[in-house]
């Protein structure tokens, strides 16, 4: 059997994502699937910055139950561009395009 590579490659999850997920460790193409699966039943998808919350677009309302794992986000992309969620607040929004580094910040 090959060795898991990649995507697949299950990954040590952080604490509050554990606790999140119910898992200590998955693969990243799981993990941001078990975010999305989370964030489209409870219909926290917005189409605009800081609005309220209602099943589609491209923005996504913070809860209580993901500023945990959302709050531990800091990084910085190759190109420069830097993603701190550290002082985000229930209620407020986030470009859906930062969960990769939403996943990056809560894995070992």
């Amino acid at each position: 059997m090959s060795e898991v590579k990649g995507l697949n490659k299950p990954v040590k999850l952080k604490a509050e994502l554990a606790a999140f997920l119910g898992a200590k460790e998955l693969p990243r193409t799981e993990i941001t699937k078990k975010l999305w699966d989370y964030i489209k039943k409870n219909k926290l998808q917005t189409k605009t910055v800081n609005g309220k919350p209602e099943n589609a677009g491209k923005f996504i309302v913070v809860d209580a139950k993901l500023l945990p794992i959302f709050k531990k986000t800091k990084s910085t992309s190759k190109s420069g561009k830097v993603t701190d969620l550290t002082k985000l607040v229930v209620g407020k929004t986030i470009d859906m395009m930062q969960m990769a580094a939403i996943v990056g910040a809560n894995i070992e």
